[in-house]
């Protein structure tokens, strides 16, 4: 028995069931123990989840070496949506904890203190590597944070209008929607945040990170 084996069986009981389906009992059951000697490695549920988080972090790969900052960023944060999309309940469990901790966990301060050397070593000023991070939030990890809920599964209101009045009340919103596909396997969390798209902003904030490092 240890930490590492405990988190291992409780990221492999979320990837199956979400992370609601995760539990000392579970996870005491999947490894054939009482739930108490879970105890000995992890103190309580917070833990749990914080380990979980820094396992998923972990999986990231290192940033490469020997090529321009905005390629070693962006090939980074496409290995952490990769991870993303291999582990989709993990975005939730992070945003979750960031609301509940203000200090994040050690494998995520590895990969900022990582990413903040990267943009440093790239020629950003400390304020713009500042402006950065704040540009660039949750797609640092992998994720966006929608605005909406737009995912097919989403349910509908049960007091929203019929399709019909939708569209004549709000025809430019009804022609977006009607238009727009999700790919299946693409999306990291509830919304549409598919693959192009997640690529698309993250190259427009790269590009422009780029203009305002050259000009200062």
């Amino acid at each position: 028995m240890s930490k590492e084996r405990i988190l291992g069986t409780a990221v492999a009981l979320a990837d199956e069931g979400g992370i609601d389906a995760v539990s000392m009992r579970k996870i005491a059951q999947a490894l054939g123990v009482v739930p108490m000697a879970l105890y000995k490695h992890v103190r309580n549920k917070d833990e749990l989840l914080d380990g979980m988080v820094d396992a998923i972090v972990g999986e990231i790969d290192p940033p490469a070496v020997g090529i321009d900052w905005k390629t070693t960023i962006r090939q980074r944060i496409l290995s952490a949506r990769q991870v993303l999309l291999r582990h989709p309940w993990a975005s939730r469990v992070i945003e979750a904890r960031t609301r509940a901790r203000p200090d994040p966990t050690p494998a995520v301060m590895d990969y900022m203190e990582s990413m903040v050397g990267i943009l440093r070593a790239g020629g950003f000023s400390i304020d713009l590597t500042h402006h950065a991070l704040h540009a660039m939030g949750s797609r640092l990890l992998g994720f966006s944070q929608e605005l909406f809920e737009d995912s097919p599964s989403a349910d509908p209101m049960p007091d929203a209008p019929p399709p019909q009045e939708m569209a004549a009340r709000y025809p430019n919103i009804t022609e977006l929607v009607t238009a727009i596909t999700h790919e299946q396997g693409s999306v990291v969390g509830p919304g549409c945040d598919d693959q192009f798209e997640f690529e698309f902003a993250l190259d427009l904030l790269l590009d422009g990170l780029e203009r305002l490092r050259t000009s200062t």
